[in-house]
């Protein structure tokens, strides 16, 4: 029986490349390629600016608090769930480091307090989801306006100047540089690696994956729903809160409309990157690329010569060709799906 089993089976070099590509998926395949597609690109056109280190170098400076912001909204997304308020805890939670350092001199206690800000506004926020019961894309819209209204009321309306943070100690170590290399993109890289084990090693990062597939199943293999989603918005709230810090250290300034222009830039990440919107799957290298494409375009796109007012169409095409490429490695069966009813059409 086994050797007629044997003959049957057919071997590795025989099955569909597509069988393959999705036994042996490599994680965020599709925007890998789309991240080098582009980057070759912009290379033929701007070698200038892209055969150089100085463009790379920026974008390890500026990418790095909205990668981060993307790995933290990749775990919520995971869980079928959305966080919207995330800009207005990075305009709270800076004022908390800027108010701690300025008032007080002390911005290591100023760090502490962004970060327990930044978790307060999420566990808030998931006692709200989770306890109280409401959806959290209506419960984080509410509280965004409030959290950011606080904000603004506790400084004035006002933005602080930091300089006197320029070569301390909390500076060099998250705004400095190591073997030449920006120290953002080593908080950046540090955050991904964390991202990726809590997601596919730890059990959080399982059990957000069952909740965002299925509560009811999630409930009956005896998983705490309920703590768990507490706990995934605290570390929302958190991580938003570093990116917080990371924004206000390294330009030195406290702006009062800090984080303004960061909600669509992160959540495009993350769906870019081909995390399903729908929970109950999601990539962390996935958001990583998708955050780079979305924290270079804007530089390339001009690099290149093209007019800037191009920017969001070039950005919304990138946008579409991802998640289609994206749909065709990851599950041929729906572009056989396709053919076949365009077939039929014809």
């Amino acid at each position: 029986m086994s050797g007629a089993r044997a003959k049957e089976a057919p071997s590795a070099s025989a099955r569909p490349l597509s069988l393959l590509l999705t036994r042996r998926r490599f994680e965020g395949l599709p925007i890998i390629v789309v991240f080098f597609v582009l980057i070759g690109i912009f290379t033929v056109c701007a070698p200038r600016v892209f055969l150089r280190w100085p463009i790379y170098d920026s974008f390890l400076v500026t990418i790095p608090p909205l990668l981060i912001l993307s790995l933290g909204l990749t775990l919520v997304i995971a869980a079928g769930e959305i966080d919207l308020s995330f800009p207005a805890v990075i305009q709270f939670s800076g004022f908390l480091f800027a108010f701690c350092s300025l008032q007080l001199g002390q911005p290591w206690l100023g760090l502490a307090a962004a970060l327990g800000g930044g978790a307060l506004v999420g566990f808030v926020n998931g006692v709200l989801v989770a306890v109280v019961g409401v959806p959290s894309i209506i419960i984080t819209i509410g509280t965004s306006f409030f959290w950011s209204g606080v904000a603004t009321v506790l400084c004035g309306g006002l933005s602080y100047a930091l300089t006197d943070l320029q070569a301390t100690p909390i500076a060099d170590i998250f705004a400095g540089t190591l073997f030449g290399i920006p120290a953002e993109a080593f908080w950046a890289l540090g955050a991904a690696v964390v991202g990726w084990f809590i997601l596919n090693r730890h059990r959080f990062g399982e059990h957000l994956l069952f909740i965002g597939d299925s509560q009811t199943v999630a409930q009956v293999l005896g998983i705490n729903v309920v703590h768990e989603r507490i706990k995934l918005f605290t570390m929302m709230g958190a991580v938003a809160g570093f990116a917080s810090f990371l924004l206000t250290i390294q330009n030195l300034n406290y702006f009062a409309t800090q984080g303004q222009g960061t909600l669509l830039s992160a959540l495009a990440g993350v769906f870019i990157g081909g995390s399903s919107v729908f929970g109950g799957s999601a990539t962390i290298v996935g958001s990583v690329f998708g955050a780079l494409i979305i924290g270079m375009l804007d530089a390339g796109i001009v690099a290149t010569g093209v007019a800037g007012f191009w920017v969001e169409v070039i950005v919304g095409l990138v946008f579409i060709v991802a998640v289609v490429l994206h749909i065709g490695i990851e599950n041929p069966a729906r572009l056989k799906q396709l053919r076949r009813r365009l077939a039929f059409r014809e």
